[in-house]
């Protein structure tokens, strides 16, 4: 019939039409960009190094879960006042003994004998706090480095239940150098709970 229009249902080529185009269209744009020289992309980057330290898992590096290498830290408090049975005149003579240890990074604290031994080459800081109890004698406590006494705290005053010898200082130790607290003068038999030595690895050497 003359004037009449015609609907022609969409066929496969209507249909596929834009997606061709848009393949097209990326296929140029990787053609046009295959002799183009790459984008380099400016900026800055940062990195963290720790001295004396690999990679982790790497050689001298900390295995996952593992403290890293040149971490050292130690503190031992005393939790009681009397000696307990095998410290032979502890509190009266020699070195005063610590019977807890609250931390023990790197394993360098005896508590034994109740000295620090030092596993790396550093400088290290110590500090102790030594109470004594209900005792009207000068006390004197000094801080070791193997058998020389390298600095001095007194408690003198007669007439206080509580008073303590305390000081700290920095030392450059090699491996194998052993810090410990000794009783130079008067004694603790009225006891020394609460009192405190402990020390860490500021850096190695």
């Amino acid at each position: 019939m003359l004037g009449a229009k015609r609907h022609w249902a969409p066929g496969p080529s209507l249909s596929l039409g834009l997606p061709l185009a848009l393949l097209l269209l990326s296929l140029e744009a990787g053609w046009a960009q295959e002799g183009a020289e790459p984008v380099l992309l400016e900026g800055e980057c940062l990195v963290v190094c720790e001295p004396g330290r690999a990679a982790a898992g790497g050689p001298g590096g900390a295995a996952l879960g593992e403290a890293p290498p040149g971490r050292v830290a130690f503190a031992a408090v005393r939790s009681h006042h009397h000696e307990p049975a095998g410290e032979i005149n502890n509190g009266t003579s020699g070195a005063i003994y610590f019977d807890q240890v609250l931390v023990n990074e790197g394993g360098g604290f005896d508590r034994a004998s109740g000295s620090f031994v030092a596993p790396v080459r550093g400088v290290y800081s110590f500090r102790f706090h030594v109470v004594k109890v209900y005792n009207r004698q000068t006390v004197q406590v000094s801080l070791m480095l193997n058998t020389w006494p390298v600095i001095s705290a007194f408690a003198n005053d007669p007439d206080v239940t509580r008073e303590a010898a305390t000081s700290s200082v920095l030392l450059p130790l090699d491996p194998g150098d052993r810090v410990s607290l000794r009783l130079r003068r008067g004694n603790l038999l009225g006891g020394w709970k609460y009192s405190s030595f402990s020390g860490f690895l500021i850096f190695p050497l």
